[in-house]
């Protein structure tokens, strides 16, 4: 079997971004959803719409997102609109919240924890996808990239609640009360993705993985007070197989001889991050082996 490709640059522009695209070679049809962070507010570090615009555009999509399940300025969808259009997302593109008017259940095929993956509802609404991931850390998944953006991303904000629960709990209000264990958690993420990519493959409507290894905080964009980025940025990768894009840029990391590598590699093997990898790779979502392909 030939090993998936990972096209990478290490310069970090509209341009480029716009490049590890085309090498990709798939169109995006149709209506597409661009699923980013659009970060919590205070969080300095999230892919900035003048990093990612000329790609949006040229896709002419239309930027999506779910309500989160935690307190803060995106957990509904009147403030979340208002962070969103805060942090510049409004001035270059459409925003959907996708589950401000619901939320729909997809099938999780051979889960170990979750029968169903709970979505946006608008999720339907689109016939392709740009998964457009900040890959940096996470101070409950260890890391977070292309398999948490198509995995926590997508879920509405009782999906949320299903998969930190590992099956257990839609509730949001008592969620942090009955978090699950860790691993099954990341398995629960790996599960979630899946889902999603099965769901899309099964309709025809494609997909694509970029991830942008920049602003390498321990924190994810999530947190309103990230620590400061602990290494340098790395660059831009992209790939239709999202486990091989994880994979790559974890291995670019743990290659990494920036000083602040160690603490990076801290905050992933203390949550036992790289998990959801093997977890995503075992469930057939793609393959830790690659072949990096470098553009510059």
């Amino acid at each position: 079997m030939s090993k998936s490709k990972v096209y990478f640059t290490r310069e970090i522009s509209p341009a480029s971004l716009v490049r590890v695209y085309e090498a990709l070679g798939v169109r995006l049809p149709g209506k597409v959803a661009v699923k980013i962070s659009t970060g919590e507010a205070g969080n300095p570090n999230y892919l900035k719409p003048e990093l990612i615009q000329d790609l949006v555009q040229k896709l002419k999509g239309t930027i999506v997102e779910c309500n989160t399940a935690y307190e803060g300025a995106r957990n509904d969808t009147v403030a979340h609109l208002q962070t969103a259009k805060e942090h510049g997302f409004t001035e270059i593109a459409d925003v959907d919240i996708m589950d401000a008017d619901g939320e729909i259940e997809i099938p999780v095929k051979n889960g170990k924890h979750l029968e169903v993956d709970i979505i946006g509802k608008n999720f339907e609404n689109y016939d392709s996808m740009l998964n457009l991931a900040h890959f940096k850390g996470h101070p409950m998944g260890g890391f977070g990239g292309a398999l948490k953006n198509q995995s926590i991303g997508i879920a509405s904000a009782a999906g949320k609640a299903y998969i930190h629960t590992a099956g257990k709990s839609r509730d949001v209000a008592t969620l942090w009360e009955h978090t699950a264990p860790q691993d099954d958690f990341l398995e629960s993420m790996a599960e979630a993705a899946t889902a999603v990519a099965d769901y899309m493959k099964e309709q025809e409507k494609p997909i694509v993985y970029i991830n942008v290894i920049n602003n390498l905080s321990v924190d994810c964009d999530c947190v309103a007070t990230p620590e400061a980025p602990c290494m340098a940025d790395i660059g831009i990768a992209g790939s239709l197989d999202p486990v091989a894009l994880d994979q790559a840029c974890i291995d670019m990391i743990w290659n990494s001889d920036d000083p602040g590598r160690d603490h990076f590699v801290e905050r992933v093997e203390r949550q036992n991050g790289r998990l959801i990898i093997d977890a995503a790779a075992r469930l057939g979502l793609g393959s830790k082996e690659y072949e990096l392909v470098e553009l510059d």
